[in-house]
């Protein structure tokens, strides 16, 4: 299983980015696709997640700015990001996990791409 993450960059306050994640060398239905992030000095922290289903959760954080969807026939999850504050800046890692798996999986990772807002 192989997840490319790529869209991060550089943007103002206030400003849009969006993510995306390929998955490879797996199937990608029964599969919940998660976004996760990790600022310097803190711990990953779960952003949004998309079961299999459509079904979507959000951090309080980012919940009415950043908006977490999959395309199935491209084994591909997005994240589009609005509004951008400083405190988003980290980098941000895309996970797949199994929805069969057992609870002690923690899923597969992706490399991360780095978000960084400017004030």
């Amino acid at each position: 299983v192989q997840l490319q993450a790529s869209g991060g960059g550089l943007v103002q306050a206030g400003g849009s980015l969006r993510l995306s994640c390929l998955a490879s060398g797996t199937f990608f239905s029964g599969i919940t696709m998660r976004w996760y992030r990790q600022a310097p000095g803190k711990q990953r922290e779960l952003v949004a997640l998309i079961t299999s289903g459509g079904n979507t959760i959000y951090d309080d954080s980012v919940k009415g700015r950043f908006t977490i969807s999959r395309d199935n026939a491209k084994k591909t999850m997005y994240l589009q990001m609005n509004s951008l504050k400083v405190e988003d800046t980290a980098v941000y890692y895309c996970n797949s996990l199994p929805e069969w798996a057992p609870a002690s999986f923690s899923g597969y990772w992706g490399q991360g791409t780095q978000v960084t807002v400017s004030s």
